[in-house]
């Protein structure tokens, strides 16, 4: 009778331990590094927001018809409105935007008439955010919306 064998052999177990070893090689790096791109991402999902908001809050202001109106409510907040431009003032997009502090640092102090909006955890804000600059108080004036993604480590 010849005698089974039992398990896998030493030879069998190392050449798997070879081989995962030389997979996670090649994937390890592919993960070490996500946390910058998932704020690069959650900071375009912002400027979406921004750039949505400012376009709806407008129209709704112009289908209000006052132009001397200063303030319209979305979705139950107040929004305070530039009333020469009927663009949303600086201190009031994050909120008409539906960007809350718990998720982005919101410095509306920094530069007058401008939010600077950057996610939470960003090393350097000034690499990472969403720049809205208000329009100017003359008429016909659109407000300045920029992103700058280059380090959201």
């Amino acid at each position: 009778m010849k005698k089974q064998q039992a398990g896998f052999t030493m030879i069998e177990l190392i050449m798997v331990i070879v081989i995962l070893g030389i997979l996670a090689a090649f994937a390890l790096p592919r993960f070490v590094d996500l946390g910058a791109d998932a704020r690069a991402a959650t900071l375009q999902g912002a400027f979406g927001s921004v750039k949505s908001a400012s376009a709806l809050t407008h129209a709704t202001w112009l289908a209000k018809g006052d132009s001397t109106s200063t303030s319209i409510t979305a979705e139950g907040q107040s929004i305070t409105m530039i009333a020469t431009s009927g663009y949303p003032a600086a201190a009031s997009i994050a909120s008409a935007a539906g960007i809350s502090a718990d998720d982005f640092d919101i410095d509306t102090a920094t530069t007058t008439g401008a939010a600077i909006i950057s996610p939470d955890g960003v090393s350097d804000a000034s690499k990472c955010n969403v720049t809205y600059a208000q329009p100017a108080a003359t008429a016909n004036t659109v407000p300045t919306i920029a992103i700058t993604v280059d380090d959201c480590n």
